[in-house]
């Protein structure tokens, strides 16, 4: 290599697109470390794998049978413990997080550091106060930087945002976000081997406690570790329309819940919240984890027409076509379904910025923003009262 090739590719380190690792040709596998493998974690790694143009080379996990669950997807992979010891790793390009809320800022910040790009779920805050260094430490980075909000990169929701700015909706006041779900149930630790669990790791910054099978499994549920159904489930309604609408930050929010069919967590199961925004219109959530008919989505409501926007597709209802307080809805306009998973498209739309450099469709400061959007909901049920936001 010519001298002045070689200390040009030097002094560009750290500053340049080039300083995240390898320089990857078109015809170049991405190297993909697993950081965080259980359920989620080693469901993302599958979608990368089906993506192609990538191996699993490394899987990092405080609970060793999850190394060896992932080591199954992708054999040959190494496993760690600790997972800067998969940072250490010089052949890897690119990690995905899918660890608790809690360890997202902390292995993001420091896979960049170590010149990884990541794909991270969300929220990507546990506190605001970690959103704010997280948006410092992605602004000083040339890495890329995917949150797990895989709507903006789903085909009917991009066809639905378009839709809306169109004015198809008309004058939208209300809009009404929802998931209800059965999973949470008091998880039964008896399977869990605790000669290959680093409880310790596992808890990092949190408070010190002995083993609890109800943290560990269904940790989204404590405040120690998640934020429960504003963090977890809220949160991508959230984005989705903070991306529509290219929504500002609340003027209040309030919020309020209990524990009514669960009790072994911290978190309410039942939740209400409501924000009110600049942009002239409220956005309510409701949420319960004791049915699940409906699941989770949206009801924009306009003073032209309704559209229902979830996971399945959406459906635009014209408004004036059926007498006032009707409960059947008219004949639809507009009606699309949609048969994949965004989550694949999301997870491509990562991989090909690693190889182009590009920016990805859920950036740091986007994702910094509604996670605070969530925390700021979660504050509110917490002190019982109404807030005003502050920024």
């Amino acid at each position: 290599m010519p001298e002045n090739r070689r200390q040009f590719l030097q002094s560009a380190a750290g500053i340049t697109a080039l300083s995240y690792g390898r320089v990857l040709g078109a015809n170049d596998r991405i190297r993909i470390g697993g950081i965080g493998c259980g359920g989620r974690g080693k469901y993302l790694l599958g979608k990368a794998l089906a993506v192609g143009g990538c191996e699993v080379v490394a899987a990092s996990d405080v609970y060793q049978p999850r190394i060896r669950q992932t080591q199954e997807l992708a054999p040959g992979a190494k496993g760690y413990a600790d997972y800067r010891e998969l940072l250490d790793r010089g052949d890897i390009d690119a990690v995905m997080i899918g660890s608790p809320d809690h360890w997202h800022v902390p292995m993001t910040i420091d896979s960049i550091g170590a010149g990884k790009d990541v794909y991270v779920e969300k929220p990507i805050s546990h506190t605001v106060e970690e959103g704010a260094r997280m948006a410092k430490a992605a602004a000083e980075t040339k890495q890329v930087i995917q949150v797990g909000y895989q709507q903006r990169s789903w085909e009917h929701f991009i066809h639905a945002r378009d839709l809306i700015r169109a004015g198809k909706l008309g004058k939208i006041a209300l809009i009404e976000t929802y998931w209800y779900q059965t999973f949470l149930s008091e998880p039964d630790g008896s399977g869990v081997n605790l000669g290959e669990l680093d409880w310790k790791r596992w808890l990092g910054s949190a408070p010190g406690r002995p083993f609890d099978a109800g943290r560990f499994l269904a940790w989204r549920w404590f405040w120690d570790y998640g934020g429960g159904h504003l963090t977890d489930l809220f949160s991508h309604w959230g984005d989705t329309l903070h991306w529509i609408f290219d929504l500002g930050d609340p003027i209040s929010a309030q919020a309020a819940g209990g524990r009514y069919a669960h009790t072994f967590q911290e978190c309410p199961d039942v939740m209400n919240a409501f924000w009110d925004y600049r942009d002239g219109f409220a956005i309510v959530y409701n949420g319960t984890q004791s049915c699940h008919l409906e699941g989770g989505g949206i009801t924009l409501r306009g003073d032209k027409a309704l559209m229902k926007l979830n996971r399945d597709g959406f459906t635009v209802y014209p408004e004036g076509v059926v007498p006032k307080e009707k409960t059947t809805y008219p004949e639809p306009e507009i009606r699309v379904r949609t048969i994949y998973d965004g989550a694949l498209e999301h997870v491509r739309n990562f991989l090909n910025c690693v190889r182009s450099r590009n920016a990805p469709s859920s950036p740091i400061a986007d994702a910094v923003t509604v996670a605070n959007v969530s925390h700021f909901g979660n504050r509110a049920y917490r002190e019982g009262r109404r807030l005003k936001w502050t920024g």
